[in-house]
């Protein structure tokens, strides 16, 4: 269609300005035409929509991907600005050319934008207009418009004749076995999405030899898809049918030669345990389970292990315990010990599950010494993962079997030799405080939170702080005033000035935290004392701790006493502590006059005059 001048007709002025827009060089202006495409369409009308643009958008589908994507995208809501449902095959010739481009983003929002407005198709237009489209696609001679043709056929068979539905389920069978692999990873990946809409008969006689046939397939690529699909068909079929018709296929999949395909069996594990039921499972599946739990690749391992709490949960209640200990726990037993850390974690996120299952004779005897085992792994995400899981067991065996058996070791490492393992058991301390309630960590960890204050390492002794003000905020300044804050008060006393400057530092954090009455109270105080220590680095980290508790602090105890600490430090022999002092001012000054604002009265409404 050709450009028009808009001066001489003012009726093709869309049009003509969409025609420039989409032949400009610049990808940004196209995109943007696109995206105003339906207030174009408004303003032509349902009429000229359908006889003038959409034919336009149809004829010029040659452009950059990002802007056919738009254009895919776009045409998936125009139902209403063609003229409602009645119309909406117009929409099919612009979406079928989409649906055979060579980028697949585009490919696959065109069969999406399909896929919404099948369901818009009256029986008859879905009969005579979208199941040739879908025909075509599946006939194509590039298999671009095969793949796409693949992801149409579950939303339009239900609906259409019994002579069209055993059309489209020969044209999906030589989609499943064309010579193109990506034709058959496309129609593998569809396959259980179509079993669901099918009827049995036909699903036992047409779709179970395609998914045999894909689970056979020559690329791992394909046959990974197809345990997708068999978790879908397994929940159509009779136990008996299961058994017969899929689970040789299954035990295939699980001794697979490529790894990619077994993980992808470890992966859908669980799901196909709910699918094939409680007995094939005992009888199949737990024997697969162990196959790939003592995988060679570490990635199936790691896949298998994230599912054994899930997999233990869904088995028989009236056998579990049984299948467990037997058939399970003797491959969980080696995966704690598995040289990959991945495969490690993978378990620890998931082991502390087996407690509740197994109860607390079974925990206390074969589930313990794997949690201790995992709590001394080198890899911190091993020991992350048992500590963030350990109210599972708690809930089992009680605080005090906890405390007499995997406390020792998370002491044991807390005062580590290596630094770095100290920094780690740190970090889990709020949550493993969090688990173990106030009363419990007051007994067993308080000492040792303490205690990481005047570690020798700086990195600690930083975290140590930080550590206290995330106990405050979950425990409550109450906590803090009884437990915490005494001693660290006592360490402004301490000979050592790098204690006397964490002293310091934990006020900082904890003055937001505690609130203004026992920051004025208790911890103000031991600052204001400290203004006057021998070492000069305390002392301009008084002013600097000063001027961070400040906000917390109300303007009258600003101006009584701490602006004259200040003062006192801002003619100091030492040049730092003058500097530092010199910026407290400054900041205390500003927090002043923010307060002052935040409390000035407003002004009184002016009083409305009558006119004269």
């Amino acid at each position: 269609m050709a450009a028009s001048d808009p001066s001489t007709d003012d009726s093709l002025y869309p049009i003509a300005v969409l025609i420039d827009e989409l032949k400009n060089e610049d990808v940004q202006l196209r995109l943007n035409s696109i995206k105003k495409l339906s207030t174009i369409a408004l303003a032509l009308g349902v009429e000229r929509t359908r006889s003038e643009l959409i034919p336009f958008l149809t004829e010029t589908i040659y452009d950059e991907d990002e802007v056919l994507l738009a254009l895919a995208e776009q045409l998936g809501t125009f139902t209403p600005l063609v003229g409602g449902p009645e119309y909406v095959q117009y929409l099919l010739p612009p979406l079928e050319s989409l649906a055979t481009v060579e980028e697949t983003v585009v490919r696959d929002k065109a069969v999406e934008s399909l896929r919404l407005i099948s369901s818009q198709h009256s029986p008859h237009d879905l009969e005579t207009q979208f199941v040739p489209l879908v025909q075509r696609l599946a006939l194509g001679d590039w298999f671009t418009s095969r793949t796409s043709a693949c992801g149409l056929f579950s939303v339009c068979y239900s609906r259409v004749s019994p002579a069209v539905r055993a059309d489209l389920r020969n044209h999906f069978r030589n989609l499943c076995q064309d010579d193109t692999p990506m034709v058959r990873r496309a129609a593998a990946s569809k396959l259980g999405e179509f079993a669901k809409v099918v009827e049995v008969e036909y699903l036992k006689s047409d779709l179970i030899p395609m998914f045999v046939n894909l689970a056979q397939d020559e690329q791992d690529s394909v046959r990974l898809l197809a345990v997708e699909a068999c978790v879908s068909i397994a929940t159509l079929l009779q136990q008996e049918d299961v058994e017969q018709l899929v689970m040789p296929t299954l035990r295939q999949c699980t001794g697979d030669t490529s790894w990619r395909v077994r993980y992808m069996v470890a992966d859908k594990f669980t799901e196909l345990q709910k699918a094939v039921g409680p007995e094939i499972t005992k009888t199949d599946l737990v024997p697969a389970f162990q196959s790939l739990l003592k995988d060679t690749e570490a990635e199936v391992r790691a896949a298998a292990a994230h599912k054994v709490r899930d997999f233990c949960q869904n088995l028989d209640h009236h056998q579990q315990e049984g299948i467990i200990m037997s058939s399970i726990l003797p491959y969980v037993k080696e995966l704690v010990a598995d040289p990959n850390q991945h495969v490690k974690s993978a378990l620890a996120s998931v082991i502390m599950g087996l407690s509740p299952i197994l109860g607390k004779v079974n925990t206390i005897e074969h589930l313990l010494p794997l949690f201790l085992s995992q709590l001394k792994d080198e890899c911190p995400e091993v020991r992350l993962n048992i500590i963030s899981n350990l109210d599972c067991v708690n809930e089992v065996i009680g605080i005090q079997q906890l405390s007499q058996s995997l406390l020792p070791a998370i002491v044991e490492l807390a005062e580590d030799s290596k630094w770095r393992v100290r920094l780690a058991i740190i970090e889990y301390m709020p949550l493993l405080a969090g688990q173990l309630g106030v009363e419990f960590f007051d007994e067993k960890l308080n000492t040792l939170c303490m205690g990481w204050l005047i570690d020798h390492v700086y990195a600690i002794r930083e975290a140590a702080t930080q550590n206290l003000k995330k106990l405050v905020e979950k425990f409550g300044a109450e906590w803090a005033q009884n437990t915490v804050i005494p001693k660290v008060l006592a360490m402004s006393r301490d000979t050592n000035y790098l204690h006397r400057m964490t002293c310091l530092f934990s006020i900082n954090l904890l003055a937001p935290a505690c609130g203004p009455d026992i920051t004025v109270r208790l911890m103000l105080p031991t600052v204001i004392g400290m203004a006057s220590d021998s070492v000069p680095n305390v002392r301009f980290n008084v002013a600097k701790t000063l001027q961070k508790i400040g906000p917390v602090l109300d303007p009258n105890c600003i101006q009584t006493q701490v602006k004259p600490v200040l003062e006192r430090l801002n003619v100091d022999t030492d040049v730092d502590v003058k500097y530092f002092a010199s910026e407290a001012i400054a900041g205390i000054a500003g927090i002043t006059e923010e307060q002052t604002v935040k409390v000035e009265p407003e002004p009184p409404a002016p009083v409305k005059q009558d006119v004269v």
